[in-house]
């Protein structure tokens, strides 16, 4: 069984997920040279506070979408919270400023920061960052790899409290509003205006047709019942996993070490197996003798991963 089956002609974002060391970002940078390879426009994107692609692909990534050397039709970009906020203040900036000024006398900084302590802004700019990418037909695809598994679900539950809060936030500025006796209040257009953006992100992100989430896990303890917490609650965000890749497993042990660790391995492996027989893909992913890193050794992954 392998990915080989997976839409990568019509979905437009693949999410990879899953606590942190099981191999995101190879699985991740091997499906995005995958589908570059095949002529797909493709953006991988790494938003983990400690971002590998430069080291996956051997090259200096950064905030800036650059070419991934020796591949056609693929760019990298590592993008972390901060450069996040900066983007998004850029952004929306100047018109927070302009709606707050009517009301408050404050530098633009502070009313600047104020508001980006929303709950939930930043995480929701990052997903609006991905499907602006997505709507400007830059690219075909876009490969996310996702912050470790805490994070992703964050990441996805916070745009929800999001709109929590601009749905109440009109009844503040409409009090305000009386109490200054103003004719109208810029904030009101605004929180419209970015409560609308916030209910088409996470439309877009759970409309299948769209979007697909990958989790990777290792076939451990850890890694195993972490998954299932994960499964279970993307659940609950009405994104539903397909597709499960079970990272480094032992496939032809060569000393008793070895051997002792694939017989834990499959009992683990049974387990998600047993318990995931309902549609869902489990992925074996064998254990490799060396380091995947750059491009040459991502072709191998690749043969194992899109195997026919």
């Amino acid at each position: 069984m392998s990915l080989s089956e997976l839409d990568g002609s019509s979905k437009r974002v693949f999410m990879f997920g899953g606590k942190g060391g099981v191999g995101k970002t190879t699985c991740s940078a091997t499906t995005a040279l995958h589908y570059a390879s095949l002529g797909r426009r493709t953006l991988i994107i790494s938003s983990d506070l400690t971002p590998s692609l430069s080291d996956m692909f051997e090259m200096e990534v950064g905030a800036t979408e650059k070419p991934v050397r020796g591949v056609q039709n693929l760019h990298a970009l590592e993008i972390g919270p901060e450069e996040v906020m900066k983007r998004w203040k850029k952004k929306f900036g100047p018109e927070i400023y302009e709606a707050a000024s009517s009301l408050i006398d404050m530098e633009y900084d502070d009313v600047i920061d104020y508001v980006a302590m929303a709950p939930g802004i930043q995480e929701e700019f990052m997903l609006d960052y991905v499907l602006e990418r997505v709507k400007d037909g830059s690219y075909d695809l876009i490969v996310w790899d996702t912050a470790p598994a805490g994070d992703t679900l964050r990441l996805l539950e916070l745009p929800y409290k999001f709109i929590s809060h601009l749905r109440t936030a009109p009844k503040v500025y409409m009090r305000m509003r009386d109490a200054f006796k103003l004719k109208q209040v810029p904030f009101l257009d605004l929180i419209e205006s970015w409560k609308a953006l916030a209910e088409e992100v996470t439309s877009f992100m759970r409309d299948p047709d769209n979007t697909e989430f990958i989790l990777v896990t290792i076939p451990e303890g850890l890694g195993v019942y972490q998954a299932r917490r994960l499964i279970k609650e993307f659940e609950g965000f009405g994104l539903a996993i397909h597709y499960i890749l079970v990272n480094n497993v032992i496939k032809n042990p060569d000393s008793e070490f070895n051997r002792q660790r694939m017989e834990m391995q499959s009992k683990y492996i049974k387990m998600l197996a047993d318990e995931y027989a309902d549609g869902r893909k489990l992925i074996e992913v064998p254990l490799f003798p060396h380091e995947i890193k750059g491009v040459e050794s991502l072709r191998e992954l690749e043969e194992v991963l899109f195997a026919h």
